[in-house]
């Protein structure tokens, strides 16, 4: 039977270039994007206007299109977490719980992203294993926490595939970079690509886990297309591909953009890097549905300045 799938948070950062892969994959058709705004008019597909909410909405949109997959991704990232805490959490928690209830009701499968911002200051920073302490210091990072814990019991309670990934800073340019504390590794590309000095929010030696957007998107598939019977982790796995600094990947673009110049400013999202680990194991994943990242830092400087300059015609 044809996959029927909803993706929230579908013109986000995650949700621009899931929804793409989804479509390609399962035609456009059978992938319905939802957003709080309506959807740009550029988009190609099925696109919805709802809050999550709202259970009500949410219910009549899951049986109009048949839906039995869900990518659950709305929700408040970091630093705007921070700026608004009970919108965050009333987001990102009652949201999720009003789609895990509907996903009960309909018997549907359902991704739901958590992070590193699970983690804390507590947290073991190199290596962090897949089962350590989970003590982070933002609310976006409780919300997470909570949020692994509620799947978890979804699973166990009433045994619904619910199944979530660890995500790290994610690097990607079909969708304009944000505020949260590891977007800085996609604004420094248009900086440099438009011959901009970049001012850098965090100490030049700050380092985070990375991830490439194809990376991420090709592990999110591949985590939801493998049997249930081969997961061993139902709160969320950690994933990984890369670790660098806000001076690593500077040095790897200057090679291409010899004239591009950086300096540092932290802020407020310097604390909120502090409190993240600097290397993830990921051996669970890995052993359990066979992930494996492709991009090294290079390999992804390389080719989002190439994808950066078709779109922003600077070539």
């Amino acid at each position: 039977m044809q996959k029927k799938i909803l993706v929230t948070g579908a013109f986000g950062l995650v949700g621009t270039d899931l929804v793409l892969s989804l479509q390609q994959k399962h035609g456009e058709d059978n992938v319905l994007a939802i957003g709080r705004t309506k959807a740009n008019s550029s988009f190609i597909g099925i696109s919805e206007v709802a809050d999550v909410r709202d259970s009500q909405r949410m219910d009549e949109l899951i049986v109009k299109y048949h839906i039995s997959e869900v990518y659950h991704l709305a929700g408040l990232l970091s630093a705007g977490g921070e700026k608004n805490p009970d919108l965050a959490w009333d987001i990102n928690l009652n949201g999720l719980k009003v789609i895990l209830d509907l996903a009960v009701k309909h018997k549907l499968k359902v991704f739901w992203p958590s992070s590193i911002a699970a983690f804390g200051p507590t947290t073991p920073k190199e290596q962090t294993p897949q089962h350590t302490i989970l003590e982070p210091s933002t609310i976006y990072g409780a919300t997470k926490v909570a949020g692994e814990l509620l799947c978890q019991y979804y699973n166990i309670k009433y045994g619904l595939d619910v199944r979530s990934l660890r995500y790290p800073g994610l690097i990607a340019y079909k969708a304009e970079p944000g505020d949260g504390t590891t977007e800085y590794a996609v604004s420094i590309f248009y900086n440099a690509l438009r011959n901009e000095p970049f001012e850098c929010f965090l100490k030049e030696n700050s380092i985070l886990p990375m991830m490439y957007m194809d990376d991420a998107i090709r592990g999110t598939l591949a985590l939801m297309e493998v049997n249930s019977e081969k997961l061993s982790v139902r709160t969320s796995y950690n994933f990984a591909a890369i670790s660098f600094s806000p001076k690593e990947i500077f040095e790897e673009i200057k090679k291409h953009v010899p004239t591009f110049g950086i300096s540092y400013k932290p802020d407020q999202r310097q604390k909120t890097a502090d409190s993240w680990p600097r290397s993830i194991d990921d051996s669970s994943a890995r052993q359990d549905w066979g992930w494996q990242h492709q991009y090294t830092l290079p390999k992804m400087v390389e080719e989002m300045l190439k994808q950066l300059k078709v779109k922003l015609n600077n070539v």
